[in-house]
């Protein structure tokens, strides 16, 4: 059966592949938990095979099962352009291995406190990439730590482990980019259409966590979900 599902997402049937998670978004509510400021459309394009999701604000989309140990997460994503104040082109965001120091065993149990809302998630323990942030002029990767009162008392936030800002590591507009990214031994990478813009040696790894993408006033569509284990 697993073989067969990846033959179905198109995945390469490896037999040394493991797939935890195949992005069939056609019934994306069983498998995807929103998390948002105020209500956001999300519907399923079925001549596109892709998750279609209009944010007025800020919005993460969970995926409700967390991924233990190495892996590798894959899917493509572009942000809409349009007449439409959410069509432009920024924040192509994503976390990965997040937890909630609060709460381990489930991130939703914080999901009132966050709301969306971006400066609560320095409460979270993961792994960022901020991709077309800032309206569209940077590119950066950081790991939280879930140091909240760090940032309420001082407003100090995670370190930037890395940060592009030229137009060539920024959105294209309708451009749709394959992503890839990697957690290995320690190792934690982040490819776009085959380039490696981040390669991190974490100290202290984050082993453990859920996935989630996350954007704001934004208009963008994802297809190609998938997560394997070697």
């Amino acid at each position: 059966m697993q073989k067969r599902a990846a033959l179905v997402q198109g995945i390469s049937p490896n037999p040394e592949m493991n797939v935890l998670a195949v992005g069939d978004f056609s019934n994306w509510q069983n498998n995807w938990e929103e998390e948002s400021e105020v209500p956001s459309q999300i519907r399923y394009v079925a001549q596109d095979s892709c998750l279609d999701i209009v944010a007025p604000k800020g919005l993460t989309l969970w995926y409700k099962t967390p991924f233990k140990g190495n892996l590798t997460i894959r899917y493509q994503i572009r942000a809409v352009s349009g007449p439409e104040p959410t069509d432009r082109c920024s924040d192509l965001n994503c976390f990965w291995m997040a937890s909630d120091p609060l709460h381990p065993d489930s991130i939703f149990v914080g999901k009132a406190f966050r709301s969306g809302l971006f400066s609560k998630y320095y409460s979270l323990s993961l792994y960022y990439v901020g991709y077309g942030g800032n309206d569209n002029t940077t590119t950066r990767f950081r790991r939280y730590d879930g140091n909240y009162d760090a940032f309420l008392n001082a407003k100090e936030r995670p370190i930037i482990q890395k940060e592009y800002t030229d137009s060539a590591h920024l959105i294209k507009p309708n451009h749709w980019y394959s992503v890839r990214i990697s957690v290995k031994d320690g190792v934690v990478q982040y490819w776009s259409d085959k380039e490696l813009l981040s390669n991190f040696k974490d100290a202290t790894p984050l082993t453990k966590g859920w996935f989630g993408f996350r954007t704001t006033q934004n208009h963008l569509q994802v297809r190609s979900f998938t997560v394997t284990k070697p």
